[in-house]
């Protein structure tokens, strides 16, 4: 236990100030029963107890705490001779308890403690001129008491900073949560916007396009005013199309921004292997070609969150992510060496996987039973006629 540490608490420097208090007053009250009752050694009592005061005094200035040792060393010297010239020193060992018990480490204290109360003992029976049973209950129960106050207070100590640890733990764990909560929160409707602007706007657009095409071939030569319109209608469409495309790749994740699926998926095994207890590796099969955003975005959030559940779950050691390119089908499987589940228990979160993969015209499987890993396998068709292939993004 740090001294220095539990001293910065506002209780124990209250304590402390009545510890110097207790001191002052002990060696002042031998000093003046000395006094008193014309005690032979009545001046050494006076000059003892003054010395003690001072050397006691002068602990405020410890230039480190290793001082500490030589200092409580000086004190039971003067102590000691204070002892020999009166029996009321054998008092002020009740303090000294505290001081040696509250600088020293808990061996060392306990060795200091126990030397001062045989030395109060002795001390206190060669003044009496015998020893009696009633001689060593005084000083040993005071070092009895100081040394459970002592030790109560410092395992006390201890759990309140682990309490005060845990609660700070506590409190940065929330706010971290808070902040991951507000992020897949933009990021989710940043998906949902790109998907909405898709599947409406940007496949009306790219419609509207296309029969205006139709119509100005259908259009009589000689109709040139009727030919502009239409002409200037489909370069309007054109133009749309392309800001809305430019909106799709705004809302793209930023996982895939400025790199491929493949590279966003390498990355995600690295940052996956370096924060947690998993080899997590990367693999590529087959010829990449062009993805539409919306297949990019689903298959890395498939992979995110299968990783995820690795991670939390599993308790395996590898992981295997592989993106496959397979004619008109594209995959990803991710395969791990955990403790897997029993057929049934979808704990996975297979359901909103499925859910997306669905919508895209694809599937998802899953193989898993205990003790055996799982893996777990998107698939999604590719054509080259899906619109923004070739572009490299999803109107």
């Amino acid at each position: 236990m740090n001294a220095t540490t539990i001293s910065s608490t506002p209780g124990v420097r209250a304590l402390a100030w009545c510890l110097h208090l207790l001191v002052a007053g002990l060696l002042a009250l031998a000093a003046g029963r000395a006094v008193a009752a014309a005690a032979p050694h009545a001046a050494g009592v006076v000059v003892a107890a003054a010395l003690l005061a001072l050397v006691y005094a002068a602990g405020a200035l410890l230039p480190h705490a290793r001082a500490a040792a030589w200092w409580l060393a000086a004190v039971a010297a003067v102590w000691v001779a204070l002892l020999v010239l009166s029996a009321d020193g054998v008092w002020v060992a009740f303090p000294l308890y505290f001081v040696q018990l509250h600088l020293l480490p808990r061996r060392a204290g306990l060795v200091a403690v126990t030397a001062t109360a045989l030395t109060a003992i002795l001390a206190f029976a060669a003044h009496q001129g015998t020893f009696a049973l009633a001689t060593a209950v005084g000083p040993a129960l005071g070092a009895a008491v100081a040394v459970a106050v002592v030790w109560g207070y410092e395992a006390l100590y201890q759990e309140n900073e682990q309490r005060r640890r845990l609660i700070e733990e506590l409190t940065a764990t929330r706010a971290d949560l808070a902040a991951a909560q507000h992020t897949a929160g933009v990021l989710a409707e940043r998906e949902r916007l790109a998907r909405e602007i898709h599947d409406t706007l940007a496949q009306g657009l790219t419609s509207i396009q296309l029969l205006l095409r139709a119509a100005e071939r259908a259009l009589p030569e000689a109709s040139g005013a009727a030919a502009r319109h239409v002409e200037q209608a489909r370069q309007a469409a054109v133009d749309n199309l392309a800001e809305a495309r430019r909106f799709v790749t705004a809302l793209t994740p930023p996982a895939l921004e400025g790199t491929t699926l493949a590279g966003a998926l390498r990355r995600l095994c690295a940052t996956t292997s370096t924060r947690h207890r998993l080899a997590a590796r990367f693999h590529l099969t087959g010829d990449p070609v062009p993805l539409p955003t919306t297949h990019e975005v689903a298959l890395l959030r498939i992979a995110q969150s299968a990783l995820s559940n690795t991670v939390r779950h599993a308790r395996a050691s590898t992981a295997e992510v592989t993106l496959g390119y397979l004619g008109d089908q594209v995959t990803v499987r991710i395969v791990d060496d955990g403790v897997g589940f029993e057929a049934g228990h979808d704990g996975f979160g297979l359901a909103a996987m499925r859910a997306r993969v669905h919508a895209l015209g694809g599937t998802v499987g899953i193989r898993s039973a205990a003790g055996q890993g799982t893996t777990v396998t998107a698939r999604l068709p590719v054509t080259t006629s899906m619109p923004g292939v070739g572009s490299g993004v999803d109107p």
